[in-house]
């Protein structure tokens, strides 16, 4: 039987065969009663003079087993009988210059730990999931309508074994699921998990796009936890880089002694800036493996969706604008978007992009990329910038906060506090805020409300929930310890709660991504760094309105515009006692007075906490 029909291999040229791991890869081949009948090994070298296969059953001699090159295209295979589930193997590829290069293989299923950079025979297939009945509600849920708040984690720092040591994927479903339930994250997304040999690129220079990394166990635990996380109504979202690999000689990087993945024009390639190299995203191959990859995480891992790392680097060449628009990279989004809806309806697809390019969460169709959401930098950038100024200069800033709502539904955007927030001398979210003790605090709670309460999904980054006060170490785990002391664990029930009150509130997530959702109350107020606005359900009865007073000043009888005549009733404020604020609160109900306001007939007396959030609703 033929490795690769005419047509498989027409479409693998053409960057539409989205099932390519099918054919390339280690499979192991069984006869009719499921009897095992060897291995059989295919991978694509056009370059190269001569391919081998050395492993555990030929005691990695190259020369026993020489690859048949079965297509002029660059298509090699054999078949091994004696080479079973679990053995290594690596390709040896000769190039017609007298190199031998020994390579890991693309599309591996699994890896030797670092650092070996063997591959490894393994059978995908047996694992019984037990997650129908959240795959099916994934299908039905309308994500846009509903709250997502993710949480990011690097799976190797999250919580270490006693002593040291990484967690295995099924080690984590005892430690990390119990957390994220009782924080009330929707989400959590995995910094990269494919294969790739330095812990310190934190899984962003991969080596094996389709191996889910040996250092936390094997493919089947993987499952185990995505399962698990399923049946505890917790999406999986992988982080997952098409735009750029390492340059480790065992890797993809010049696989067959050319050019192949990356792109042959060194100016195009070369990322001196990351140390990597960038793939050709306009060639068909490339586009027919990276697409393959992304529905076989989905296929074989449930996988919920993917934030796709760096799209600026893909968009731009170099991500440089004066570079030129990639316009090969661009198809192969859309191309990618495509097939992954056409598949998976309500996946998740989320772009990290800092550019201001039009149109990146549309769909194909409108003339846009595909993605359903993207990260909202400039959110990011400006908040972040206000918050690290003290408070006596912020009257000065005012726009940083109010600005990003001039766009901010042009695209459907998450909020991201991530990894990349709290590295590489940045501070950690508390530390970055300005003032004493308290007041960093104070700062860092009212920072996490308006988080929450503004228009988008939300995306934090481990230890952020808790107030870790050093950086992110990727060598450690997180400073757990810290939950000991009162202000920590005020932090993080603040936190949880703002969690517990999007999802309670249809106000706060139904229209995250629809103008009607949102409206300013005042957003002049520059003189004391106050701001106040109203987010809206489908049902406009519905509705919260929400007050920030981003100075150490407290405003006793303070008169604030509400949209309707009625009863004021107060769901939380950051300055509560149990989160470590001073207690000065509005305890009683606030009866609305008919005293225009802000523009509304209506208005209310309450105090505004120093540096605080306050949330309230009007009830019966």
């Amino acid at each position: 039987m033929s490795v690769m029909s005419k047509d498989d291999l027409y479409f693998f040229n053409q960057g539409k065969l989205y099932d390519s791991y099918r054919i390339f890869g280690a499979h192991i081949l069984k006869d009719k009663s499921g009897k095992f009948t060897g291995t059989r090994f295919t991978v694509w070298a056009p370059h190269a003079k001569e391919v081998n296969v050395m492993g555990e059953f030929n005691n990695f001699q190259a020369w026993v087993h020489n690859l048949t090159k079965v297509d002029e295209s660059g298509i090699w295979s054999i078949t091994i009988k004696d080479a079973y589930e679990w053995n290594s193997y690596k390709y040896e590829i000769k190039t017609f210059d007298g190199r031998s290069l020994f390579k890991s293989d693309p599309y591996a299923f699994f890896s030797s730990e670092r650092p070996e950079t063997v591959s490894k025979i393994y059978d995908l297939d047996g694992y019984k999931w037990n997650d129908n009945s959240f795959m099916k509600k994934r299908n039905q849920v309308n994500p846009y309508e509903s709250q997502m708040s993710i949480y990011e984690i690097h799976l190797g720092s999250w919580m270490t074994k006693p002593g040291g040591g990484f967690n295995k994927y099924n080690e984590m479903v005892d430690l990390l699921i119990p957390y994220l339930l009782k924080n009330d994250f929707t989400h959590v997304e995995l910094m990269p998990v494919v294969e790739h040999p330095l812990d310190q690129s934190w899984g962003y220079q991969g080596t094996g796009y389709f191996s889910a990394t040996s250092r936390y166990g094997v493919p089947k635990d993987l499952m185990y936890f995505v399962d698990q996380c399923h049946k505890n109504d917790i999406g999986v979202i992988l982080d997952w880089v098409p735009g750029h690999i390492c340059r480790d000689d065992h890797g993809l990087y010049m696989f067959d002694g050319e050019p192949l993945y990356e792109y042959s024009e060194e100016a195009k390639r070369e990322n001196i800036v990351w140390g990597t190299a960038n793939l050709d995203l306009g060639k068909g191959e490339v586009q027919s493996f990276l697409i393959s990859n992304a529905l076989y995480w989905m296929k074989y891992f449930h996988i919920d969706g993917f934030r796709i790392d760096a799209v600026s680097n893909l968009i731009y060449y170099l991500g440089d604008s004066s570079n030129g628009i990639n316009q090969g990279a661009l198809e192969f989004l859309k191309r990618l978007s495509t097939e992954v809806f056409k598949e998976f309806n309500n996946c998740l697809l989320i772009a990290e992009d800092s550019t201001a390019y039009p149109k990146v969460t549309h769909p194909v169709h409108e003339g846009g990329l595909g993605f359903n959401y993207k990260w909202n930098m400039g959110w990011m950038n400006d908040t972040l910038e206000y918050f690290e100024k003290d408070p006596v200069h912020r009257k000065y800033h005012h726009e940083f906060i109010t600005f990003g709502l001039e766009y901010a539904f042009s695209e459907n955007y998450v909020l991201p506090l991530s990894h990349d927030e709290v590295v590489h001398g940045k501070k950690s979210l508390v530390n970055k805020m300005p003032g004493d003790y308290w007041q960093k605090f104070a700062n860092y709670r009212s920072l996490m409300g308006l988080f929450f309460a503004h228009p988008g999904k939300t995306l934090l980054f481990m230890g952020g929930e808790f107030a870790q006060m050093h950086e992110w170490k990727d060598h450690s785990e997180l400073d757990w310890n810290l939950l000991d002391y009162p202000l920590h664990h005020g932090a993080n029930r603040f936190v949880r709660d703002m969690n517990r009150i999007v999802k309670t509130e249809k106000s706060l997530h139904e229209l995250d991504h629809n103008p009607s959702g949102f409206k300013w109350i005042d957003s002049k107020n520059n003189d004391y760094s106050i701001f106040s606005f109203v987010r809206y359900a489908k049902d406009s009865n519905d509705f919260t309105v929400i007050i920030l007073n981003l100075t150490p000043m407290v405003h006793h009888n303070f008169r604030i515009g509400v949209p309707k005549k009625g009863k004021y009733y107060e769901i939380i404020n950051s300055d509560y006692g149990v989160y470590g604020g001073s207690n000065l609160f509005n305890g009683e109900n606030m009866f609305s007075h008919d005293i225009p306001m802000h523009n509304m007939d209506q208005s209310i007396d309450m105090v505004l906490s120093p540096l605080s959030i306050t949330i309230i609703k009007c009830g019966d």
